[in-house]
């Protein structure tokens, strides 16, 4: 009995990345390459107001108040969320297009070759 070759699973992408979009990606993913900041990401994405204040977020870890303002400034100069000062306070959101990005590197973009 001889097996085929059956693909599973579709392509990860359409086609290579160029360079200058690679380097862009790249520092995307620097960006949420520390649990902190990965942490930090996905507690200002799932905030109920669709943005947190920074005393919501620096509660959840055993970090510095200066620690912490290092990790947002990462993920805010890599574009992936914004804020704003009122008052005492800087609440902060996720830039949506930024994240989809990481998203769609890691979605498959193709359908799954058919079974032969």
């Amino acid at each position: 009995m001889t097996v085929s070759p059956v693909a599973c699973c579709a392509p990860i992408a359409k086609q290579p990345l160029e360079e200058s979009e690679a380097v862009e990606l790249a520092a995307l993913l620097k960006a949420v390459a520390d649990p902190a900041r990965l942490r930090l990401l996905s507690m200002i994405g799932s905030h109920p107001d669709g943005e947190a204040c920074v005393c919501d977020l620096t509660g959840a870890f055993d970090l510095s108040a200066p620690t912490i303002s290092h990790h947002l400034k990462t993920l805010r100069n890599a574009g992936l969320i914004d804020g704003e000062r009122r008052g005492t306070w800087v609440y902060y959101w996720i830039v949506p297009a930024q994240v989809a990005r990481l998203g769609e590197l890691f979605s498959p973009l193709a359908e799954p070759a058919a079974n032969a």
